[in-house]
């Protein structure tokens, strides 16, 4: 890294010509590649700013691939912002099922409440205005205004950063809010002095290069990457020395025990609390810690049901951005539910069509279906 002696700060300048001697990023040669090398993905095809927003929430924590047909259902059923802004709590939660974060959807749909009834429902492309919006923060907004409106403003996400830190060889924590502000700056004010190249071209660029040629875990692709001549990293041989960033906490250990509840082919669900994690979604009744069966069937009869017989099914883990489940499963066969029972009964259709239940009890959910299939075989 060579420092800018003027300001006494660091400098995206390279020893091997990166930058100009003003810290302009190449943002032009990103874009040519792009041109050339750019990925056919569906939300590519055109530059609606809902179609753009959805793709962005939906990419967040979540692979492309994985992603392709959540979009494509999720627009089939809400093509425009005023239909995600009128979409019935349960349906909406349903549509995200398996995507996961469903903060994430609330969020979308309280900014389209706000789109229609403060925008006339046109979402606006001014990052400014897009960042007013509930969940929309500083890449998000940067997508959508530079692809949407052709706006000079990039879109830092972990792509950018590792791209930029491997190219400067730079050592700092890209977490460091402080970092992130001056590499966005950086590159907003590189998109903004050369005006001939279009922001979404480059924002997009970017996210390829990080995606297919700067792995994030993996040796990179350098030979086939266009800032090779100029990355530091590379020339030193230390591609994966970078990005650095300081060590999480780690994860949280929650123990729990899921309770099958089933009479006949249907299953007892209960819906989660309206707020924390997973809010609104559907699960499987659980107790906390490892309870002995006997204090398991007596849960089971505080719930106005009469348990029959009990098994294990056995354990399944689940891992959050911050909290570990570790669960062990027990199935409950129970006689015929009460009108006035506690949980809700549903069956195998309704788990898949109606009721939206966390990827965390995927176990679970295929041991149930599992046993439906071998009976109706």
């Amino acid at each position: 890294m060579i420092y800018n002696e003027k300001n006494d700060q660091r400098s995206l300048i390279g020893k091997n010509g990166a930058f100009s001697g003003d810290g302009v990023f190449p943002v032009g040669r990103i874009a040519a590649w792009y041109e050339a090398n750019k990925r056919d993905l569906p939300w590519r095809r055109n530059t609606n700013a809902y179609y753009i927003w959805v793709s962005e929430i939906m990419l967040q924590q979540t692979r492309v691939e994985a992603v392709k047909p959540y979009y494509a259902r999720f627009l089939s059923n809400l093509p425009t912002v005023a239909d995600l802004a009128a979409c019935p709590e349960d349906k909406l939660i349903k549509l995200w099922e398996g995507l996961g974060y469903y903060s994430r959807v609330r969020n979308m749909q309280k900014a389209a409440m706000l789109v229609c009834g403060q925008y006339g429902g046109q979402i606006p492309t001014d990052k400014v205005e897009l960042l007013k919006l509930p969940g929309i923060g500083e890449y998000t907004a940067g997508a959508i205004a530079s692809i949407a409106g052709g706006r000079p403003v990039s879109a830092v996400d972990g792509n950018f950063l590792r791209i930029i830190t491997r190219v400067t060889a730079d050592d700092r924590d890209i977490m460091s809010q402080k970092f992130r502000r001056e590499i966005t700056k950086l590159l907003d004010d590189s998109l903004a002095g050369v005006p001939e190249v279009i922001p979404g071209d480059f924002n997009q660029g970017m996210m390829d290069l990080g995606a297919g040629v700067c792995l994030p875990n993996a040796q990179p692709l350098c030979d086939v990457c266009p800032l090779a001549d100029i990355c530091l990293a590379h020339l030193d041989g230390e591609e994966r020395k970078y990005p650095v960033r300081k060590e999480k906490k780690p994860r949280r250990v929650e123990k729990h025990t899921v309770l099958l509840v089933r009479d006949g082919d249907t299953v007892m669900i209960r819906k989660r609390p309206e707020s924390g994690l997973l809010a609104g979604m559907y699960e499987f009744p659980w107790l906390e810690g490892s309870p002995s069966q006997k204090e398991i069937l007596s849960a089971v009869e505080e719930a106005g049901l009469t348990p029959l017989q009990i098994r294990e099914v056995g354990p399944a883990r689940h891992i959050f951005s911050h909290i570990e489940w570790h669960m062990e499963g027990y199935e409950i066969r129970i006689a015929s539910a009460s009108a006035e029972k506690k949980w809700i009964a549903a069956d195998k259709n309704e788990l898949e069509e109606r009721y939206a239940v966390p990827s965390a009890y995927r176990k679970y959910l295929e041991y149930l279906f599992q046993g439906q299939r071998t009976k109706n075989s």
